[in-house]
């Protein structure tokens, strides 16, 4: 089982008795505002599943981010292959429960995916994208190092915007 620490954060494996928590963060519609839609019990699942799967083809996945003191899945970030641009690409991605933003979380567990990321495979990028309006979410890919790299036209976001590190960045 893979388990990543940090000073207050731990990322694990995510499983099926994790559903509560994920729904918690997944089908709030304050935190998925700028994602095509809001989950509802099926994609929550599925979202589950998937990334077991992950685990078992890639070796990685979205992991829950967990708070150290008190075992608690506040949400997931990771590392996924994403279609970015017509270009599947290793994206570290992120969602943090509504209570538990502004607080650094998103960013702790995002530096904690990127350095397992380039410790562990052989990509020489990595990105994370979203809705060109979600500012939250590209500053905080910027708090880990990442810059812009671009936006493109996109069916479900309108414009995405893409951030970027590199390993000889690093």
């Amino acid at each position: 089982m893979m388990r990543i620490e940090t000073e207050r954060l731990f990322l694990r494996e995510m499983n099926m008795d994790d559903y509560d928590a994920l729904y918690a963060v997944l089908a709030d519609r304050d935190i998925m505002q700028h994602y095509p839609y809001t989950f509802d019990e099926m994609r929550v699942r599925d979202w589950i599943e998937r990334n077991m799967k992950r685990y078992e083809e890639n070796g990685f996945g979205l992991w829950a981010v967990c708070i150290k003191e008190s075992g608690e899945m506040i949400g997931d970030c990771g590392l996924t292959l994403q279609n970015i641009d017509g270009e599947m690409l290793p994206e570290i991605g992120y969602h943090i429960r509504k209570d538990c933003q502004r607080k650094g979380y998103a960013k702790e567990a995002a530096s904690a995916a990127l350095k397992w990321a380039f410790e562990n495979t052989d990509y020489p990028s990595f990105y994370s994208y979203c809705k060109y309006t979600n500012e939250p979410s590209y500053k905080t890919a910027e708090a880990i190092g990442m810059h812009f790299e671009k936006e493109y036209p996109d069916e479900a976001n309108k414009i995405t915007h893409v951030s970027v590190i590199h390993r000889a960045e690093k």
